[in-house]
């Protein structure tokens, strides 16, 4: 057995939860017949919850990650 160090990302773990919440709830939102980039647009803008559906607990899903953070999110992931 090799005495090695192994390396725990919390950013990635957190990015990936990011992206992983961003897809279901636009797969919600989709489903409802919503624009997701609109509706997630006015969410996070202004953060009223109410421009994402409770459909699929898709409202809960983006409540559970911090608005800044989706946001840097979306900028790292573009400025890449």
């Amino acid at each position: 057995m090799e005495n090695t160090t192994t390396f725990f990302d919390v950013e990635m773990l957190k990015d990936a939860n990011i992206s992983l919440t961003l897809k279901e709830v636009c797969q919600s939102l989709e489903l409802k017949g919503y624009d997701p980039i609109k509706q997630l647009t006015g969410y996070l803008i202004s953060g009223d919850p109410g421009y994402i559906s409770n459909f699929q607990d898709a409202r809960e899903k983006i409540l559970g990650v911090d608005r800044t953070e989706i946001i840097a999110y979306l900028l790292k992931e573009k400025l890449k």
